[in-house]
């Protein structure tokens, strides 16, 4: 259990004792001291009190990367309220959706996000009031210019404070509720294990919407860190950025490292201050990791986890990346962080552990974990079960050293670029279009993005099947990154005794010969 820190508002008052005027916070030009942060973030709380906000009211926050997002979370954790972070990708319905699903009733959007808002304003029934964040009319600024309150909410530590959305099976998105407790937990074993402290630097690349951007910056300030935050990660950029602020801390997926490597003189910069650089959310192709290794001379870990958990909740260290003889490793999570355990289990019977290199359901055990998903009793009994357990949807197995192998994803997921795309949000909507019959989404590999995802398609009666046409439509209803890159026409989809498509038959022929089949 993490020791002092009992609510995520202990961040800032941990950061005021040890280093009140050093700089907690950078964004391009802006600059946060400990002292100024606490401040907004008192200011922030003053100003959803005035405006009528109580503990459980929900709150939504639309743009890409911007320090006010993590002032906002870091305010709901003050008065009780719940930060629920947008995923600025998604097409206008989605978003919508996501922030009519949180009822949230006040709406924080960036200017170039103004236009959906403008939209949709009309579906947004909760929505009290939008205000808006950086650019030349920053209403934020406005917003907070109240007296700072000096009564802080106490929250318990098993009160929501983020929700972060995580699409589901049934296609629509679900609100990871994250906690007081389980982020602490989450912060205190990824900062020891790490090396994050007071005189650590880490880039906060990854987008908010996301645990590897939330969760990252918190953990980050959990330790005393200065954390910089980058608005969207541009490769010249992020280089430019991991030199001038001397880095020492980052998390990256594997889809910007692939960028990043092919940056002309990504190998002749200075990386002398980097300590850390994780990577993590989907599969590392293990060329572009040895590629990666020679560019960056710094101690890589690999992390696998998942948003109902905070984050990590395994993780492969430095002496696997670089000692020859672990490189049969390389393809594993790693062990579980501090204060998780892992099962395998029959994914069918949830049944006792399996042994060591038998294949199954990988569950999760460990304070970090969510409190459920917001409003949906359902779908959370069907993840956190009795012993306090969760399944993860993902299969894998445990070698006889306790390294986790993640083989395949028992729900179908789609990880593409660190983006988790489930098919049934793909499909609901191609379903609509007249030339399909039937059909399943897959995901195939990428060398770019890990795999992406395939529309295979049973033309309707008498109909031909245009794929650009296909893919327009997407287009117009999907954000770009869920939308397939390709459909393949088939006769007929494969089908077992009950009638559910074999989805496994139709990856097969793509995953042959690989070493990760995901």
């Amino acid at each position: 259990m993490t020791s002092q820190l009992t609510d995520i508002t202990g961040i800032l008052r941990r950061g005021i004792e040890q280093h009140p005027d050093a700089e907690a916070v950078r964004f391009g030009e802006q600059s946060h001291s400990w002292r100024r942060l606490d401040d907004r973030v008192r200011r922030g709380a003053a100003a959803q009190r005035a405006a009528g906000l109580s503990p459980g009211d929900r709150v939504a926050f639309l743009d890409k990367n911007h320090p006010t997002c993590v002032e906002t979370t870091l305010t709901c954790a003050m008065v009780g309220t719940v930060n629920a972070v947008v995923n600025f990708r998604l097409a206008p319905d989605e978003v919508s959706y996501v922030v009519n699903d949180a009822a949230a009733r006040v709406l924080f959007v960036g200017p170039e996000f103004l236009p959906v808002v403008e939209q949709i304003r009309d579906q947004l029934p909760t929505v009290e009031r939008v205000v808006t964040v950086g650019g030349p009319d920053d209403g934020y600024e406005s917003w907070i210019d109240v007296d700072p309150i000096a009564d802080p909410h106490q929250p318990a530590p098993d009160d929501c404070f983020l929700q972060l959305y995580t699409s589901g099976t049934t296609g629509f998105p679900k609100g990871a509720m994250l906690t007081h407790r389980g982020m602490l937990e989450h912060s205190s074993a990824v900062a020891a294990d790490t090396g994050l402290g007071p005189d650590s630097v880490a880039m906060v690349a990854m987008p908010l919407f996301h645990v590897g951007g939330s969760s990252w910056a918190l953990v980050a300030l959990s330790a005393g860190a200065r954390i910089v935050i980058v608005r969207e990660p541009v490769p010249q950029q992020v280089l430019d950025g991991l030199e001038r602020e001397r880095i020492t801390h980052t998390f990256f997926v594997p889809a910007l490292l692939s960028f990043l490597v092919a940056v002309p003189d990504a190998a002749q910069r200075d990386y002398s201050a980097l300590r850390c650089l994780c990577y993590g959310a989907s599969p590392m192709p293990l060329p572009l990791l040895r590629t990666c290794l020679q560019v960056f001379p710094t101690d890589f870990y690999q992390v696998y986890g998942m948003t109902e958990a905070a984050g990590v909740v395994t993780m492969l260290g430095p002496e696997e990346h670089r000692d020859p003889a672990h490189e049969h490793r390389l393809v594993s999570a790693g062990k579980p962080i501090s204060g998780v355990e892992i099962e395998i289990r029959d994914p069918a019977t949830g049944e006792d552990p399996l042994a060591a290199g038998e294949s199954g359901e990988v569950w999760v055990r460990t304070e970090q974990l969510m409190a459920g998903y917001w409003r949906k009793p359902d779908e959370t009994d069907n993840v956190l079960v009795a012993g306090g357990w969760l399944r993860s949807g993902d299969a894998g197995h445990l070698d006889d050293d306790g390294y986790l192998y993640v083989t395949d994803r028992i729900k179908d997921m789609i990880i593409s670029g660190g983006e988790n795309i489930y098919p049934a949000e793909i499909e609901r909507v191609l379903v609509e279009h007249p030339s399909v019959a039937d059909l399943a989404v897959i995901g195939v590999p990428d060398e770019k993005w890990g795999e992406v995802p395939l529309a295979v398609v049973q033309a309707a009666p008498d109909t031909r099947v245009d794929e650009a046409e296909l893919l327009a439509y997407c287009r117009a209803r999907l954000a770009s990154f869920k939308c397939p890159r390709s459909v393949t026409v088939v006769e007929a989809l494969p089908r077992n005794p009950t009638g559910k498509i074999l989805k496994k038959d139709l990856r097969t022929p793509y995953w042959e010969g690989r070493t990760r089949q995901v």
